[in-house]
């Protein structure tokens, strides 16, 4: 029995089949088929079912995976080890990012990581907060950035930053001529949010004071695009709050329609996280180091009350 071997398998049972697994093993199909039969021929047992259509696991191969995960998920963190001792900061590091994060954070700080980190590898994914817990979970990740709390005892965060939130409200809205706008402003009939669930949207929710919306939008949205509600806000649809960093993208003729909010400022909490097992600590220390080392710069509040909508207390940008 070898790692190697374990890997063809847990890669079977993921894709649930032998031609798709051996692409994503970077192996000949023939060459994975070999070695999953020689392991189970040495075991004495069928691990899959080969009948089925997609390719099932067997009552025993189900509980031969589950322990194939243990082995080869403690086999990576010996090398994880031996980095960590030697102060090596390098290698393969998979990153993924929320969408409402991903386009305005990744421009800012990619580039310092990089030439900072010329021996790390790192592969980014763009992926949603629910995804990305899966994977840190699965180990298909090393870290995520995303809007905390989660909530999650088996994901550890560590906030970076608070970005805070300014109104988008066109030129027909009843908030168009206030100079700035408050909290007691906002009313969710009123705010368009993004796809039910979205952290984004959670944020927006703890942020109006009237949580008993009756629904007065005769539309429903499913998008996950910030862009999305933007447009939709100009066609004089209703308002909605934008990112600050995601505010600073915006052509010239759309920065008209931003409101700031006027001594309060509410802020989403945004961080990395990882599963609590992780031991690529100091490749997450880098990247932490290298956000902190910029976002400061480009999140630039002054003499206002930063506020958390989902922690209800002031924080510090």
């Amino acid at each position: 029995m070898t790692i190697t071997q374990l890997k063809y398998v847990l890669a079977v049972a993921e894709y649930k089949n032998f031609t798709v697994a051996a692409e994503h093993s970077f192996v000949t199909q023939p060459t994975l088929s070999m070695q999953i039969q020689k392991l189970e021929e040495e075991l004495d047992v069928m691990i899959f079912n080969r009948k089925k259509k997609p390719i099932e696991l067997t009552s025993i191969g189900e509980k031969i995976i589950q322990q194939a995960k243990l082995i080869v998920d403690e086999s990576v963190r010996i090398s994880d080890i031996v980095d960590q001792q030697k102060g090596f900061i390098g290698g393969e590091f998979k990153l993924g990012i929320i969408p409402t994060i991903m386009p305005s954070l990744l421009p800012i700080f990619l580039k310092n990581f990089l030439k900072k980190y010329p021996k790390v590898k790192l592969i980014i994914e763009e992926l949603t907060t629910e995804e990305i817990i899966k994977k840190l979970s699965e180990g298909h990740l090393d870290v995520g950035i995303a809007a905390t709390p989660l909530e999650n005892e088996a994901i550890k965060e560590r906030p970076i930053y608070y970005e805070p939130f300014v109104g988008f409200v066109s030129a027909d809205h009843r908030l168009f001529n206030k100079p700035n706008i408050t909290e007691d402003d906002l009313d969710l009939d009123d705010v368009l949010l993004l796809e039910e669930g979205h952290c984004f949207t959670n944020s927006v929710i703890n942020i109006c004071k009237n949580k008993n919306t009756t629904d007065h939008h005769q539309f429903q949205l499913e998008s996950g695009s910030i862009d999305t509600l933007i447009k939709l806000s100009k066609e004089g649809l209703g308002m909605t709050l934008v990112p600050y960093l995601h505010s600073l993208d915006l052509p010239e003729t759309d920065k008209q329609y931003l409101k700031q909010f006027s001594n309060t400022v509410p802020a989403r909490e945004v961080s990395v996280i990882y599963h609590k097992s992780q031991l690529k600590m100091q490749l997450i220390e880098a990247l932490k180091t290298t956000i902190d080392g910029v976002i400061k710069g480009a999140i630039n509040f002054h003499d206002v009350k930063i506020i958390s909508p989902l922690h209800k207390k002031p924080v510090e940008i």
